[in-house]
């Protein structure tokens, strides 16, 4: 053990973070560590009274180009690369007067802060660090002599091994520091790739790369014998990765999923027009409505499905009231998950203490671009987000019948939630609420006859006498490739369709609509989900 110890004498410092740095290297110089550090942080170390030496006195040029060029050069990449029980290599520092670095601590240049601000080309140009990544790589590279902190949550474990080990760390924390020193470079340099990218207009670029941020390890993944973790990506959108968890147990990994496929559905809704919510099963929406208040939509998205309902998540576009909480917590109920929650509703929900409260402080925008990834054997499939919404598609009536107002309010509902339900995907609707739905199913018209019957079922349940699929409006999120699917949902009762049309058999299925007088209007638009 004690061949791979390493004694810290001098540390090298340039940070753009400087939470903990005074109190770190205080500690440090305790311990009897050499301090070198770059303009703002040696200036920040001098005003706090430690002794700190200027890069400058070290490489013997100064800083230059505007900050570009002051850590590049021989005496400080020679005193971190330098394998110290090299013979050559320690030769070769004697002789060029290079001390050796034992500990580097860097973080980078803002750059993903600054481009998820909206700063223009020089700005995000600007807050590209090199210098930094040049001095993390080097330092993870020789691990066995250097140690590198690259985040000031580290500080600690660095710290503790020093007290533990008289001013030396183990081989242990250096590799694991090495690796997350990787990881971060890695993580920045994909951020910047993908600006370039996104800038560019390059949906295709020859090398295609992601990173994210931990945000928890998870108990296990889709089932208990796989591993899985959570990370926020650089995208800044609002939802499950940014929201705050207000009480409940530990979020499981479908918790998580489920969790952002209600919160995404919900966010079709906007606030200002009406309450919202969303109940979500195993990634697909089991109901959902809207209403002049939140508990109006919640108990009219419960009426759909409420045997699918238990154990569910409830997504809701306003924040959540005590009306809403009150009724939701009647029912097992997983995750909430709404912008806010009002100090009587989070009381109302902290009685159930298993169910988890989240706050997501804003709703993501449907209509932002970015990127969904996903992967397969052996590599990845990248594809820009589905950001088309109703509001902004051209509604095409091709049958004899054009919509009245009130189906067209239900047809452009529907359609909404159509979009959020795996494929092939059929919705019914009625009163600006889902009262049937049929997803996944390898058939259209499958689906179509499961959504009836499920609406059925949800009837039976709570003891209506009418079904509730007579006299609504269906959403598929595909066109009809014949007309078997529509004659389905004509004889569960649909009086209207959307659908986004396209199919050789068109005709056949605006003339089946045209047959038994139901209105059908086209998107030109597809809603597949996978």
């Amino acid at each position: 053990m004690a061949e791979h110890l390493r004694r810290i004498s001098r540390a090298l410092l340039s940070v753009s973070d400087k939470t903990g740095l005074i109190d770190f290297a205080r500690l440090l110089v305790g311990f009897g560590v050499e301090l070198v550090a770059t303009g703002g942080t040696r200036r920040a170390l001098a005003d706090a009274g430690l002794p700190v030496r200027d890069v400058s006195d070290v490489t013997g040029f100064p800083e230059m180009m505007d900050g570009r060029v002051k850590t590049l050069h021989p005496k400080i990449h020679g005193g971190l690369l330098a394998v110290r029980h090299n013979a050559e290599h320690a030769h070769a520092m004697r002789e060029h007067g290079i001390p050796a670095i034992d500990l580097l601590v860097v973080n980078l240049y803002p750059f993903e802060e600054t481009i998820a601000q909206g700063a223009d080309h020089d700005r995000a140009i600007e807050t590209i660090d090199i210098g930094g990544p040049a001095l993390i790589r080097a330092a993870a590279k020789n691990h066995d002599d250097v140690a590198v902190i690259v985040e000031p949550s580290d500080y600690a474990a660095l710290t503790d091994e020093l007290a533990e080990h008289q001013g030396m760390t183990t081989q242990a924390l250096r590799r694991r520091l090495a690796a997350k020193a990787f990881a971060r470079t890695a993580a920045y340099d994909a951020a910047i790739a993908n600006w370039f990218a996104a800038r560019l207009g390059d949906a295709a670029p020859d090398f295609r790369t992601f990173g994210g941020r931990l945000v928890e390890a998870l108990r296990y993944g889709e089932n208990p014998h796989q591993t899985a973790a959570f990370y926020r990506t650089l995208e800044l959108r609002r939802g499950v990765a940014t929201a705050r968890q207000l009480q409940g147990k530990e979020l499981s990994y479908n918790n998580i999923n489920d969790t952002d496929a209600a919160y995404e559905c919900v966010a079709e809704f906007d606030p200002a027009r009406t309450a919202a919510c969303v109940i979500v099963k195993h990634a697909n929406p089991c109901g959902v409505a809207e209403a002049a208040t939140l508990v109006e939509a919640y108990c009219k998205a419960l009426a759909c499905d409420p045997v699918s309902a238990f154990g569910g998540i409830v997504a809701l576009n306003r924040a959540l009231d005590a009306d809403a909480a009150r009724a939701i917590t009647k029912i097992f109920t997983e995750v909430i998950i709404a912008p806010d929650a009002s100090q009587e509703a989070i009381a109302i929900v902290a009685a159930k203490k298993n169910l988890r409260l989240m706050t997501a402080g804003g709703l993501p925008d449907p209509r932002v671009a970015g990127l969904a990834v996903k992967s397969v054997a052996g590599g990845l499939l990248v594809q820009s987000r589905d950001n088309a919404v109703i509001e902004e598609m051209q509604l095409n009536a091709v049958t004899r019948r054009a919509p009245t107002a009130a189906e067209y309010l239900d047809l452009r509902f529907a359609f909404r939630v159509a979009k959020h339900v795996k494929s092939n995907a059929i919705v019914y609707a009625k009163d600006g609420a889902t009262v049937g739905i049929g997803a996944g199913q390898m058939s259209r018209v499958d689906a179509a006859r499961i959504a009836a019957r499920k609406a059925a079922d949800a009837a039976r349940e709570t003891g209506l006498a009418t079904l509730p699929t007579v006299g609504s409006v269906v959403a598929s999120d595909a066109f009809f490739p014949f007309a078997d699917g529509l004659l389905a949902a004509i004889e569960a009762g649909a009086t209207a369709v959307i659908q986004p049309g396209g199919s050789m058999r068109d005709n056949e299925v605006i003339k089946a609509a045209d047959d038994h007088d139901i209105a059908m209007v086209f998107t030109g638009t597809r809603h597949f989900r996978h």
